[in-house]
């Protein structure tokens, strides 16, 4: 078993060094991602944006016509610079996750490498796939629910009007990003537990009644305050905890097999010696 780790006996001073490299490594990749994101802040808002637009044409309303606007001479510039660390942090990513597996690679055993590193690569893949679904569907539709509120001008009524600011629509649109992209890590983290042998399919779907009550407390937490995005939170939770029920189950079956097929080399190595 010894060959199998790489880690050798270094003293404390060793792994603080080597710890130093890779957040050096870590904060240079983020510093060189926010430069060139910021050079095209405006650029990636207006991508932003596009969600917005989207939800006025859902609502039947003249996109020529909608805008967002800031109320603060500081508010676009610091919208900006939260534009260019939240695309820093999306493409600085996989340098980060790198840094942190040759980190703790050489302290992990060769099985033990093999069983992180596929979920070293399904976690980023998986907040993407939660970020999409948050941009081409749920930012439109949110935005679509708040638009249909607008009051047109009639006798008697003033018009009541949805002029959204910049800062305010890039928190919404990061709060459910990184809601759903938390919420999508959860078959990532069920996973790995399983594998442990921290939790055990049954002991999941036992828990099922608990798990969606949690589902919904937790989406009325990281989403707006409306029903569509809390029902569209809580309903991938609730999907992607089946899902981790299925792989934890997987995870069992396979290691059933493989302590048999053990078994059975072990029967026969002692037959062989008899």
């Amino acid at each position: 078993m010894t060959n199998d780790i790489d880690d050798k006996p270094q003293p404390l001073i060793e792994h603080l060094i080597e710890l130093r490299r890779r957040l050096i490594w870590a904060l240079a990749a983020f510093f060189l991602a926010f430069i060139l994101c910021f050079a095209f802040a405006k650029q990636l808002f207006n991508y932003l944006v596009i969600p917005y637009k989207w939800a006025v044409l859902w609502a039947g309303l003249d996109v020529a016509k909608s805008e967002l606007i800031y109320t603060a001479p500081q508010e676009f510039f610091f919208t900006q610079v939260k534009v260019a660390m939240f695309g820093a942090m999306v493409i600085a990513f996989p340098v980060i996750a790198a840094q942190i597996y040759k980190f703790v690679a050489p302290g992990l055993y060769k099985n033990e490498r093999a069983a992180f590193l596929p979920f070293l690569i399904a976690s980023p893949l998986l907040f993407l796939l939660g970020g999409a679904l948050v941009y081409f569907f749920f930012t439109p539709m949110v935005m679509w629910f708040f638009l249909a509120m607008q009051q047109a001008p009639a006798e008697g009524e003033v018009a009541i009007s949805l002029m959204p600011k910049v800062s305010e629509y890039l928190s919404l649109i990061m709060t459910l990003v990184f809601s759903f992209g938390l919420v999508f890590q959860l078959p990532v983290v069920t996973t790995l537990l399983a594998r442990v042998g921290f939790v055990t399919a049954d002991g999941l779907a036992g828990k099922r009644k608990y798990a969606i009550v949690i589902a919904f407390v937790v989406a009325a937490v990281l989403t707006p305050p409306d029903p569509m995005s809390q029902i569209g939170l809580a309903l991938p939770a609730i999907l992607l905890y089946e899902i981790s029920i299925y792989a934890a189950r997987v995870i069992e079956r396979n290691r059933a097999r493989q302590v048999a097929g053990d078994e059975r080399s072990s029967d026969v190595v002692n037959a062989g010696d008899a």
